[in-house]
């Protein structure tokens, strides 16, 4: 399989507010990058939205590595999304899970793929991590701002 590096962020201004996500991907010499911008959302909702891009993108089975600054992201689908699967979308004290129609589409995403998560600290110099937060903050502080729709239903 042919081996893909994802690279993510997702930007709030106000949390929640307008958000954005950026994604960068490369593969031997090539090199794409995806953003957009939403009118009402949060960051969590825009770091999950970055990966369910990035991997819906490639158009067919390959070795990943995704690579986050998001903590959230990184530990709901390697620990917490398995438990909340098991426990029919609901957290150990029975509440809803949060993000729940993101973290199905992550889910789904990723089994099309070998992923690796791989965590990066945010605003360290990261490269290819930078050009995703300018991306996603450019995204969100656009004019013509998408509805998040699983937000948005929810909330209001």
């Amino acid at each position: 399989m042919q081996t893909v590096h994802i690279y993510t962020d997702g930007s709030c201004l106000g949390n929640p507010g307008p958000g954005g996500y950026g994604v960068v991907i490369e593969y031997g010499k090539h090199r794409k990058e995806f953003a957009a911008g939403f009118r009402l959302t949060t960051n969590n909702r825009m770091e999950m939205l970055a990966a369910i891009i990035g991997l819906d993108a490639l158009k067919r089975p390959c070795d990943v590595v995704l690579t986050t600054d998001s903590q959230y992201l990184k530990q709901g689908i390697e620990e917490w999304i398995h438990k909340w699967k098991n426990n029919g979308w609901r957290t150990a004290n029975r509440k809803p899970v949060k993000n729940a129609d993101l973290w199905r589409l992550i889910d789904a995403a990723a089994a099309r793929h070998n992923v690796r998560w791989d965590w990066v600290k945010g605003h360290a110099g990261h490269p290819q991590n930078e050009r995703c937060d300018e991306l996603a903050r450019t995204a969100a502080s656009g004019s013509d701002l998408a509805v998040d729709e699983g937000f948005e239903t929810i909330q209001i």
